[in-house]
């Protein structure tokens, strides 16, 4: 079924051809302008990948730490002891605790973005949260398991991201906020490109970058010419 926009995004859409390809500088620069809610928009990339989620070796999955950060306030909680707690306060970890903080969490609390460990906590954490965390359960390949756990914090609140394939082969994640100038997001948008570039897996063949979409948390969609990123990646 087509998409039917309102009158608010036909006006916004009146300007371009929806279907056009754009340079990643010019998208970032529609996309900007049609973020006008009367809120900070988020902007977010939607990336289509030429892999098959199916397959475990075509898995796409990476951090990526934004230059401009995304703008948003990351409730980091952290389950660590000893020294390890007191380098995850001093990083400024919202939440620091180990048995006591799983208790908290098995009690209903649920509010954070992102959970943080040390390896000597993951058994631990993984036998009492698994179902509970879930998606947000602490991951090496994530950057959110390291026994160094104040820089991986520090990393989190500056603006590192987690990028991942789902399961029809789209990346989503934000890249800023529409407050941000059109160089830093144009700059948050490349850095994340070329993470993705760089993860594609060996076993993909044909075409990776499919398409690439950058949306504001209101406005319509603008499309990035991918070949114009496989030339700068």
């Amino acid at each position: 079924m087509a998409r039917t926009y309102g009158k608010r995004l036909r006006a916004l859409t009146a300007d371009y051809d929806k279907k056009q390809l754009f340079s990643t500088v010019e998208a970032v620069a529609l996309v900007k302008k049609n973020a006008n809610a009367k809120f900070n928009e988020t902007i977010e990339a939607h990336i289509r990948l030429g892999v098959d989620p199916k397959k475990s070796d075509q898995t796409v999955r990476g951090t990526v730490l934004l230059p401009h950060g995304t703008g948003r306030t990351v409730r980091v909680i952290a389950f660590a002891k000893g020294d390890s707690a007191r380098a995850a306060t001093e990083a400024g970890a919202d939440i620091v605790g180990d048995t006591d903080l799983i208790e908290k969490l098995k009690g209903g609390f649920t509010e954070f973005d992102v959970a943080v460990a040390t390896p000597d906590m993951m058994a631990q954490v993984g036998k009492e949260l698994g179902r509970i965390l879930a998606q947000k359960m602490p991951n090496p390949k994530a950057g959110t398991v390291s026994p160094n756990i104040g820089a991986a914090i520090r990393d989190i609140k500056a603006g590192k991201v987690e990028f991942r394939l789902d399961k029809t082969a789209i990346v989503h994640t934000i890249v800023g906020k529409a407050s941000f100038d059109e160089a830093q997001l144009a700059e948050n948008v490349s850095t994340l490109l070329d993470a993705i570039v760089r993860a594609k897996p060996a076993s993909s063949k044909g075409t990776y970058l499919r398409s690439i979409t950058l949306v504001s948390t209101m406005g319509p969609g603008v499309k990035v010419d991918p070949n114009r990123v496989k030339a700068t990646a």
